[in-house]
């Protein structure tokens, strides 16, 4: 055996447990998937194509004979296949990569966790950050340092971007499954279930179209932006804030006010940069605008209802205050029905 083919089979038993049992569970399933969906012939197609990549890898010298042969059989393997089929072993090879990917990412969730496992903070994580200028320079100089701190992210287009927001949805449930795997009791039928619903994301991103058929507009661009604040930075941003009031207040964190202020500003160019993209126009700004205020209040809207389901303090315990009982005889005074039916669903509970 080459020493080439020694080192890649030593990095793949380097591969940590847990990876390799993602990449073998996702890919079990995605070849019945594709027995299910298209026949075993096509499974088998997959299969010889990829035992034949696996061992023309194998050959030391890719200049030798050896590799122009292994290369002359890929490209025969490929060559007798018809046009139809030859798309269809692409697509389960896209696939797999997609879940693949997705297992690596996942280890690299778990190695944070491990990180921050441990009695110190994790290396480069906020809580590292405070105490090492903590250390340097006192506790006033992180204060200072906050009061004056502002991080802008400015979300940027990329039209050349093919992955559709279909494909990055169903990948990031397929990555809510696998933290169930990691995170659940190793009950039998529980990760029967875990299984089931894994084949059926599976199913359904092997079923879905991975490439656009049209070009982006920058609405579509605007809209592939916001999917990024809905699935994440609405929920991130705030989980940001309680890490630097969990680190700085330690168990008066959630008691004692925040003692940071708002630092964080988000921007875009999406649907506003007029550098060279004519079919970016002041109406598509606005209209771009109007998108993302849209998503914005939707995510407030739902926080709002999640809250309000969960406050249900009684006068009687917590009695209102009374900037509270004005607002709420102002709001009685100019929406009388809507307070009347909201207070027939809620009686005594004024916070909700």
């Amino acid at each position: 055996m080459s020493s080439v083919s020694v080192d890649r089979e030593r990095d793949s038993a380097e591969l940590p447990e847990t990876m390799r049992r993602d990449v073998r569970l996702l890919g079990d399933i995605l070849g019945e998937v594709i027995t299910e969906s298209e026949g075993p012939d096509l499974l088998a197609d997959v299969e010889r194509l990829r035992r034949a990549v696996i061992e023309a890898r194998r050959v030391p010298d890719l200049a030798s004979p050896e590799a122009a042969a292994a290369g002359d059989a890929i490209a025969a393997l490929v060559a007798s296949w018809s046009r139809q089929r030859a798309e269809q072993v692409a697509r389960a090879f896209t696939v797999y990569f997609h879940l693949a990917n997705l297992a690596e990412e996942q280890q690299r969730v778990r190695t944070l966790r491990e990180r921050d496992s441990g009695d110190s903070p994790p290396r480069e994580s906020l809580a590292d950050a405070v105490a090492r200028i903590t250390a340097e320079q006192g506790l006033d100089h992180v204060h200072d340092v906050l009061a004056g701190l502002r991080v802008h992210p400015v979300f940027t287009a990329h039209p050349t971007e093919a992955r559709r927001r279909a494909v990055v949805a169903s990948l990031r449930r397929l990555s809510g499954l696998l933290t169930e795997i990691d995170d659940q009791p190793s009950g039998v039928a529980q990760q029967a279930e875990v299984r089931r619903r894994l084949h059926e994301e599976v199913d359904l991103l092997w079923r879905t179209a991975q490439l656009r058929v049209a070009g982006m507009t920058p609405a579509d661009e605007v809209r592939t932006v916001m999917t990024a604040f809905d699935e994440t930075l609405f929920r991130l941003v705030p989980a940001v804030y309680r890490a630097m009031d969990h680190v700085l207040l330690g168990p008066d964190s959630g008691v004692k006010a925040p003692p940071v202020p708002a630092f964080l500003r988000f921007g875009s160019w999406v649907g506003a940069d007029r550098d060279g993209n004519p079919t970016v126009t002041a109406a598509v700004t606005r209209e771009a605008a109007l998108i993302q205020a849209d998503h914005a209040l939707r995510a407030l809207e739902a926080a709002t209802s999640r809250i309000g389901r969960a406050l249900t303090v009684t006068d009687g315990s917590a009695p209102p205050s009374a900037e509270l009982r004005r607002a709420l005889a102002a709001a009685s005074a100019a929406h009388p029905q809507l307070l009347a039916e909201i207070t027939a669903r809620s009686p005594q509970e004024p916070y909700r």
